[in-house]
Order: structure tokens, then C-alpha cells, then sequence
């Protein structure tokens, strides 16, 4: 085996290994994928999980800045420092190359994420869709395309997926963002249910941000069952893509469950994801 092929093949085991440990979630749906669409799934997996985990990287924004330029330049192709030795951006480069993969999402996507190194509140309903449809949903459209032809209808698709999916994470998330003082929930739901900041930056239940908490679920849901409608008529080779609707749907359903504690961290094990998971790829749903 030449040099090459040595680090070609390091650089997808690197991307493999750095999904499984930092968003097992994603990684677990990868495998459902054949191998070739699967080492490019993982390679944008990777690529957001180098975007997400600059927030746990830096003290202070401006050098959170800096590293997301970085990548934004690697994307515009004018990067410098490494590009060459980092295994994401090689593999990632790879994807965008064989799958002809648009550029411009995944720059958005960076841009996104600046939101992260701030801990400006969230101010409304609308930029926190916004939020998720260039991140959560742009990942799951990029996914789809690996395995067919980009579409509107695939795209709107992504887009009610995206909102679910990315939706619930957060929800998921709650507990630790509130603990740094972070929060994704719209400032505006917040003040229409009364519910305040401070109450959720000190872990106080009350029943206005349960309320408000309630109803950014049920809005998850929402386009939880729109995007499942659009998924039956889908073309049936890009369903697996959307294989994070299945465990989306799992964890909308525990929270709305009356005991559902969001301010206790309830981690899913990951034999219960890879159950929902499997489970979903055998369902008409995902196989059409």
C-alpha cells in the first residue's frame, strides 16, 4: 500500500473515530450506509464536530472566531496552516469533491455556530429556526445528497427534519447549556410564558418554563411529523439519510411524558440508539 493510500485511509479512521467519541448519535446512523457513502457522511460529521467543539475549546470568543475562520477559509480554498495535514478537512474535501457537495451551506453552518461562543440569548422563534435550518438541517441535506440527487422537495424535506431533529438535541442539551449560562430556547417564548433567564440559569423548574420548554417541544414535533409525511414520498435511496428523524421521534415522545425532568441530564445509551436506529431502518418509513 502506497504512502497515500496509508494516510487516505488513516484520515477516514480518524474522522470515524472522532464522530463515534464527540456525537455517537450521527455516527450510529452512518452505519446503516454503505461504506463509500458512509466514510463521506462521517467526513461531514467530522466537520461539524469540529465546528460544535470549538465551544468547549476556548475561555473567550475571539479566538472561537479565529478557529471557525480557519475553517471558513479551508471551504473558500484559500487555506493556510495545515490544510493539508488535517484529516477533516481532507476528508471532508474528498466528499465535497466525488459527491460535487454545495460549499455554501457548510460555510453557513460555521457562521451559525459563531452564536455558540456568545452567550447572547436566543431572541426569537424565528432566528432559532433559522439556527437549525443552517445547521442541523443543512447536515441532514448534504447527508441526503450523498445518496441521491438534491431536489426542492428533498430540500424541504431537510428543512421540517432539520427543525425536529436539531430541535430535540437542544431540548436534550438543556440541562448543560443553562449550567454555563447559554441558552437556545427564543427569548420571545420565554416572555409570552413568563418564564425568565435566571430561573432557567439556576435550574428552577417553575411551570412557566416548563411551559415554554413544552411548547418548543411540541413544535419539535410538529415538524417531526411533517418531515415523516414528506419522507413517504421520497425517492427511497436517500431515506437513510434521515435515519436521525428515528431517534428525534424517541426522545420527543419521553419528553412528553408528565414525569420528564428537563432540568436532570437524560442521556440516551447508546444500545437504545442503535436499537431505535435499526429498528427504523427495517420500517417501511426509512425503506419505502
Amino acid at each position: 500500500m502506497s504512502a497515500a493510500a496509508t494516510a487516505d485511509d488513516g484520515n477516514a479512521a480518524f474522522c470515524a473515530d472522532l464522530v463515534r467519541n464527540h456525537d455517537f448519535d450521527r455516527y450510529a446512523a452512518t452505519l446503516f450506509l454503505d461504506a463509500e457513502h458512509r466514510r463521506a457522511a462521517l467526513a461531514l460529521a467530522a466537520f461539524n464536530v469540529e465546528i460544535v467543539r470549538v465551544r468547549d475549546q476556548v475561555s473567550q470568543p475571539l479566538p472561537g472566531e479565529i478557529r471557525l475562520q480557519w475553517w471558513t477559509d479551508m471551504l473558500a480554498g484559500q487555506g493556510h496552516g495545515g490544510v493539508e495535514g488535517n484529516p477533516v478537512a481532507a476528508e471532508l474535501q474528498r466528499a465535497i469533491g466525488r459527491y460535487a457537495l454545495p460549499v455554501a451551506p457548510l460555510s453557513r453552518l460555521i457562521e451559525a455556530h459563531i452564536f455558540d461562543l456568545y452567550n447572547d440569548p436566543m431572541p426569537d422563534q424565528t432566528t432559532f429556526e433559522v439556527y437549525l435550518d443552517e445547521t442541523s438541517a443543512a447536515l441532514l441535506a448534504h447527508a441526503a445528497q450523498l445518496l441521491g440527487p438534491a431536489s426542492d422537495d428533498i430540500a424541504h424535506l431537510a428543512h421540517h427534519a432539520g427543525l425536529a431533529v436539531g430541535g430535540s438535541r437542544l431540548l436534550a442539551a438543556f440541562p448543560r447549556d443553562a449550567a454555563r449560562r447559554q441558552l437556545f430556547v427564543p427569548a420571545d417564548l420565554l416572555q409570552r410564558s413568563g418564564a425568565t433567564l435566571e430561573d432557567a440559569f439556576a435550574g428552577k423548574l417553575t411551570p412557566e418554563l416548563r411551559a415554554a420548554l413544552e411548547q418548543l417541544a411540541a413544535e419539535a414535533r410538529a415538524h417531526l411529523d411533517q418531515a415523516l409525511t414528506l419522507l413517504s414520498e421520497a425517492p427511497r435511496e436517500i431515506r437513510p439519510a434521515l435515519l436521525p428523524l428515528a431517534l428525534a421521534q424517541r426522545d420527543l415522545a419521553q419528553m412528553a411524558r408528565p414525569e420528564w425532568d428537563v432540568m436532570q441530564p437524560q442521556p440516551r445509551s447508546r444500545l437504545a440508539t442503535l436499537w431505535t436506529l435499526w429498528r427504523a431502518s427495517r420500517s417501511r418509513a426509512f425503506r419505502g
